[in-house]
C-alpha cells in the first residue's frame, strides 16, 4: 500500500511548475500502477493549448470556473466543480481558466514525473523520473 498526502508531496520534486499551471504528481509510473494521478492548478485568466498524442486523460474539476474547446469542431464546454471531462480520443483542445482551476487528473500511460508540455501541447512517453524517496 502507498500512502501520500498532497501537503507533503507539494514540498517535494513531485510539484512541477509551468507557465500556466502547476501539478503535484501523487502517483507516477515508478509506483507500478497502470496510471498516474495528479492534483493540478491552472492559473486564472490563462489559455493552454493541449494535445496529448501519447496519453489518455480524465480530469475532474474540484474548484474554479473555466472551459474546454475542442479544436477539431470548435465546441466549447463549461468546466465547473463536479465536471468530469475525458480525453478518450487524444483530443486536441484549448483549456481556458476563467478563475483558478483545481483539477484531479488521471493519465494512462502513467507519467514519469518531470514532464511539461512540449511544442505540440503534449507529454513525451519517456521522461526523467522523480525519485524523492517517498514511501511505496
Amino acid at each position: 500500500m502507498i500512502i501520500r498526502t498532497l501537503q507533503e508531496a507539494e514540498k517535494t520534486a513531485r510539484r512541477v511548475v509551468s507557465e500556466n499551471w502547476e501539478s503535484t504528481r501523487l502517483l507516477l509510473k515508478g509506483d507500478d500502477m497502470a496510471f498516474s494521478f495528479h492534483i493540478t492548478t491552472i492559473y486564472a485568466s490563462t489559455e493552454t493549448p493541449i494535445w496529448y498524442q501519447n496519453h489518455l486523460e480524465s480530469v475532474y474539476c474540484i474548484e474554479g470556473k473555466g472551459e474546454i474547446e475542442t479544436v477539431d469542431d470548435g465546441k466549447i464546454y463549461p468546466i465547473t466543480p463536479g465536471t468530469l471531462y475525458i480525453l478518450n480520443k487524444h483530443d486536441k483542445h484549448l483549456l481556458r481558466a476563467k478563475t483558478q482551476l483545481k483539477l484531479a487528473c488521471v493519465f494512462n500511460p502513467p507519467l514519469h514525473g518531470k514532464e511539461v508540455h512540449d511544442g505540440n501541447g503534449g507529454y513525451p512517453l519517456d521522461a526523467e523520473e522523480i525519485t524523492d524517496g517517498a514511501s511505496k
